[in-house]
């Protein structure tokens, strides 16, 4: 029996939900690989196959088969009577029925031309999915801070409120010794319910910013679970890789593509084409009976003058080239912007950060003595609050100014392009 009860008692660990451990890098990996957005990279790419393979049936030849019944009201006659000679016109209702074959020969390449724009064009849209998840990726980076400093606030409110617990079990002692009164100790006890109604407040926000966090990164994440405050580290030598510019050099790729596909254009063409038939007449106007025939021979075209249109077009193209490099430009330029603004700010919270450290300690060498002039009876526990709540006001903003240190690391590091 005893072995069974100690079989069971090891088993619920086992049976209760197992607490997880969430790193900013696993919440970014997630969103960047769940984000339903992610599934239209691959749709892109059956209808780039699609539109290349319907490319390629250019080549193959094309069949067409063919049939018409027809009655004109005058046919083709000889105007003049030869001598021992009759000559009956056509039928004035005629009818055929052909299978015409084209294979193309030569285009110049236009066909190639063209699925390497629509393969450019892929890469652009793909690409353009990519700026749309580095987005979401800094949506998930702020939510992920608010977390975390709301966690952190709440380990402060819990360990701010088991020294409160402890002075107050220390009064309810005095209390009943006679070396304190009553009301010393409901003040301790008016201060935990306010603590306490602190950490409610904390813990809805909390529940809240883990419920967006959660949709972001399509994980499911419970209260219990631990977000880690991540190190970074950061490289200003780095160069940018943000998305945004892989977009801007895939369109510039593309409408160059454009342009060649519109030099091919202009190139001649050759075809071959055969039809078979029968008809009533056939190819011998003459003979006004059913006959079956065929022909075969060599289609060439070449526009050599189309009135300046495709020197237009590329102009165009040209035109759309400048917009995308000034595009390009302006991105830099407010990119660079952001990174000295991030800079500043990681210069400034560190700056501010070690100030807070030293404020803290002053306040932890002052709540020390305050606690054994408490214990001694010497301060009241209206007084000791006081110096408690400095204490961990003091402790709140270092969290605050420590997670938005490391936020404007990770804010540095998204403009930048490294996550």
């Amino acid at each position: 029996m005893k072995g069974i009860l100690t079989f069971i008692l090891g088993m619920v660990p086992l049976l209760l939900p197992a607490q997880q451990v969430l790193t900013l890098e696993e919440c970014l990996s997630l969103a960047e690989k769940n984000y339903p957005l992610v599934r239209q990279k691959v749709l892109l790419e059956q209808q780039f196959q699609s539109e290349v393979n319907i490319l390629e049936m250019q080549k193959l030849p094309k069949l067409d088969l063919n049939a018409q019944s027809t009655y004109q009201s005058e046919v083709t006659r000889i105007p003049i009577d030869l001598p021992n000679t009759t000559i009956l016109p056509p039928n004035k209702d005629q009818y055929r029925a052909t299978l015409d074959v084209n294979q193309l020969i030569y285009n110049g390449g236009s066909i190639a031309a063209n699925a390497r724009l629509k393969e450019a064009e892929l890469k652009t849209r793909q690409q353009e999915v990519e700026v749309t998840i580095y987005q979401v990726k800094e949506r998930v980076n702020g939510t992920f801070f608010n977390v975390l400093l709301l966690q952190e606030q709440e380990k402060l409110l819990d360990s701010k409120m088991e020294l409160l617990e402890e002075r107050f079990n220390e009064g309810v002692s005095a209390v009943k010794n006679g070396m304190a009164l009553p009301s010393s100790n409901q003040l301790i006890q008016a201060e935990m319910l306010l603590l306490e109604q602190q950490k409610v407040h904390i813990n809805y926000e909390r529940k809240k910013a883990i419920e967006s966090l959660s949709s972001l990164i399509f994980k499911e994440i419970d209260l219990k679970d631990t977000l880690v405050k991540p190190e970074i580290l950061l490289s200003s030598n780095n160069p940018l890789n943000r998305p945004e510019l892989r977009l801007f050099e895939y369109k510039e790729h593309q409408l160059e593509l454009s342009k060649e596909l519109i030099d091919k254009e202009k190139s001649p063409s050759v075809m071959g084409f055969a039809q078979a038939g029968y008809g009533n007449p056939g190819l011998n106007m003459l003979n006004n009976s059913f006959q079956d025939f065929y022909m075969v021979g060599l289609k060439f075209n070449w526009r050599i003058f189309d009135w300046g249109r495709a020197q237009e077009k590329k102009h165009s193209v040209e035109a759309l080239k400048q917009v995308v490099a000034t595009e390009r430009d302006t991105f830099v330029l407010n990119n660079e912007i952001q990174l000295e603004d991030a800079w500043e700010d990681i210069s400034k919270y560190k700056e501010i950060l070690r100030h807070d450290a030293s404020i803290v300690n002053l306040r932890e060498e002052v709540i020390a003595s305050k606690t054994s002039q408490f214990q001694n009876g010497t301060i009241t526990s209206s007084a000791y609050i006081i110096d408690l709540n400095k204490l961990y006001d003091a402790k709140i903003n270092q969290n605050l100014t420590e997670i938005q240190w490391v936020m404007s690391q990770a804010r540095y590091q998204l403009i930048k392009g490294d996550f």
